[in-house]
């Protein structure tokens, strides 16, 4: 039986080094059944069409994502794009996803989902009614560990949670960086170019996810302060965030971009009623559980066995350990987390191609309406900030 064809993606934006699309394309090219085959990578035309003669291998160049996109339907069925992967600024993310799904294209999108709340319910109606694949970036779900750590807290080993510290932490913009003409830091605290929401729709949307994907539980109500510590600067960049979880659990989702000396610390620490788990991104081998009147337990990927005194025997424990990846003692890191979500993504996205609908339940990555729960959230802290953190509930997805 002859290999699957490789799945043909394009991108939209990622031109002139954008950071973010660089890990995309090294994921999708992980496995050797996915590869980059078009771009629309700069929003001026002539730079679109040059930059795609400069990348580094052959891809199909366009002047525009609605180009790319309206092209799809005059190839023969072998050259289409099978995805796009959506690399932009957050104001660009609503058009081109709308544009793709309506033209029968799944869709990976960079997170936050889009700019607000209107939008984001758009995108949930038209994926819902099209059955189109479609996944939202929150990276740090591909982890091994992170999976690990869902499976812990919701098979209940850790009893009923009663407190979430939900964190990601930075130091990148302690000073006003945008004044330099920076190109990540100029958009990302330009509310018509990244939102209502600086710190906050930037890595606070990640703390939330690993919240949500993690312990299962939805966050009902929030108290929020979303600050700007660094003068003049239009956006926060501090954001703190106490939850109200379903079942009567709290949370802290928490996010700063001014901590100085701070890279890239996302971290969850999950206490039940039986023990606490943590967990960290820079060091995303190993998760620790911590138990009473026991000894702390360190699990390592790729060096855990089922049925030791707290991991029971249980088939999805087996599944879940079964997963071909690299031995114990050769790290992963952030781009094996994006080549993983890719994977799963590339599995619903050869689903689609061969029946048509298909329905991304959000356990193998982000599905849009993780995406709307993101927004509906930075709404929902903006209002509570505006009133001074008063306790304000979470809305009902339509």
């Amino acid at each position: 039986m002859a290999s699957p064809q490789p799945l043909k993606v394009g991108l939209v934006g990622g031109g002139k080094g954008a950071f973010i699309a660089q890990p995309h394309q090294r994921s999708i090219h992980f496995d050797g059944t996915r590869r980059v085959a078009a771009a629309a990578l700069m929003p001026d035309p002539a730079e679109a069409i040059e930059e795609a003669a400069n990348w580094p291998y052959p891809i199909r160049g366009y002047a525009s994502y609605a180009e790319m996109i309206d092209d799809q339907a005059t190839l023969p069925k072998g050259e289409r794009l099978d995805y796009i992967v959506i690399v932009t600024p957050n104001h660009v993310h609503f058009d081109p996803a709308l544009r793709a799904i309506k033209a029968g294209i799944p869709v990976f999108c960079e997170k936050p989902l889009c700019l607000d709340i209107k939008e984001a319910n758009q995108l949930v109606k038209a994926v819902r009614s099209s059955g189109v694949p479609f996944a939202v970036a929150h990276t740090y779900l591909g982890h091994w560990t992170t999976r690990l750590a869902r499976y812990i807290v919701q098979k209940g080993l850790l009893g009923d949670v009663r407190w979430v510290d939900s964190r990601y932490i930075q130091g990148w913009l302690a000073s006003k960086l945008e004044a330099t003409g920076q190109q990540q830091a100029s958009w990302r605290t330009n509310p018509k170019l990244a939102g209502g929401s600086g710190c906050g729709g930037d890595i606070g949307t990640h703390a939330l996810m690993q919240l949500r994907y993690i312990t299962g539980l939805e966050v009902t109500d929030v108290s929020a302060h979303l600050e700007t510590f660094v003068e003049g600067r239009a956006l926060d960049d501090h954001f703190t965030v106490y939850c109200k979880l379903e079942g009567g659990a709290k949370a802290l989702v928490r996010a700063s971009q001014v901590c100085i000396g701070l890279k890239n610390d996302l971290g969850i620490t999950v206490a039940g009623t039986k023990g606490t788990l943590t967990w960290s991104q820079e060091d995303p081998e190993k998760l620790v559980v911590h138990l009473a009147d026991q000894p702390d337990r360190v699990y390592w990927r790729g060096a855990i066995a089922a049925g030791d005194g707290f991991l029971p025997k249980d088939k999805k424990l087996d599944a879940l350990l079964a997963e071909p990846t690299i031995p114990a003692g050769h790290p992963e890191g952030f781009h094996d987390a994006f080549a993983r979500l890719h994977r799963f993504f590339e599995q619903d996205v050869r689903k689609y191609n061969r029946r048509g609908k298909v329905a991304c339940d959000g356990v193998n990555y982000a599905n849009v309406e993780d995406g709307w729960t993101g927004m509906a959230f930075l709404a929902t802290c903006l209002k509570s900030s505006s009133k001074k953190g008063a306790w304000t509930a979470m809305p009902k997805m339509v």
